[in-house]
């Protein structure tokens, strides 16, 4: 949990720390099957920032950090077809994105975005690259492990489990499509995830349970927390491991 001084939301202007480290989690409004509320995708990425944060401040505590509020209306138009699901589109998160970097590079320090939901991911490396031109310090880090699964699936329910489990339904929790996202694709980009899965589920959650959820949180926090720490940006902005990049 983080401090509530890290929260850049319950702050005065006149408390906050000179040139903070900024995390902003960017999630989603969009189905997440029958059984998972459409705020899963910020949830998980409020979680994980706010992890990371809390292991910045142990790692670095002269390195002053910051959590701003999550950016939750963003680029899911795969998931249109299904009631609940709130889009912007990608030309106007990019716009978003873009601003928001603007505002906050003012008066904070480096900025990283860190992105739950993967149909932001183009979006965000567009904006960011712009805003790395402009010569903003901004970088972005997806919520990801080894691990995760498509959608709605036994990753994200086990996640959603261990965050907030009084508002998962698992009696409604059933397998979707669960074949490889490889072979989803053309579909999905054809006709969104309706055309592929009538329940918005790609994987299956049966099975999910918190203890998963907790772990796989932790791999993530490890992840994003030393992407933050040692990680190249490419040319899209998004941290990578340095090893990777030769």
């Amino acid at each position: 949990m983080t401090p509530p001084d890290a929260r850049l939301s319950g702050l005065a202007w006149t408390a906050l720390p000179e040139r903070p480290l900024v995390l902003v989690p960017v999630g989603s409004v969009e189905q997440h099957g029958p059984h998972l509320p459409l705020d899963t995708d910020t949830a998980i990425a409020v979680a994980v920032a706010e992890g990371a944060a809390a292991r910045w401040r142990e790692r670095h505590p002269d390195e002053p950090v910051l959590v701003a509020p999550p950016l939750s209306y963003t680029a899911s138009g795969e998931h249109q077809s299904f009631p609940g699901t709130v889009s912007i589109g990608n030309e106007a998160l990019r716009h978003t994105l873009v601003e928001l970097v603007r505002s906050l590079s003012v008066w904070s320090g480096r900025i990283v975005f860190v992105n739950a939901h993967g149909g932001n991911a183009r979006t965000l490396s567009d904006a960011v690259a712009q805003m790395m031109y402009e010569r903003h310090e901004v970088a972005w880090v997806p919520c990801e492990t080894e691990t995760v699964d498509a959608h709605a699936g036994y990753t994200e329910t086990s996640l959603m489990l261990h965050l907030a489990p009084g508002r998962v339904d698992l009696a409604r929790a059933a397998p979707g499509n669960t074949a490889p996202i490889g072979e989803l694709m053309p579909g999905i980009v054809a006709g969104g995830v309706a055309a592929v899965s009538p329940s918005g589920v790609l994987g299956d959650p049966t099975g999910a349970t918190a203890a998963e959820g907790a772990r796989v949180l932790g791999e993530m926090v490890a992840e994003a927390t030393g992407l933050i720490e040692r990680g190249v940006a490419d040319g899209g902005g998004r941290l990578r491991a340095e090893a990777s990049r030769r």
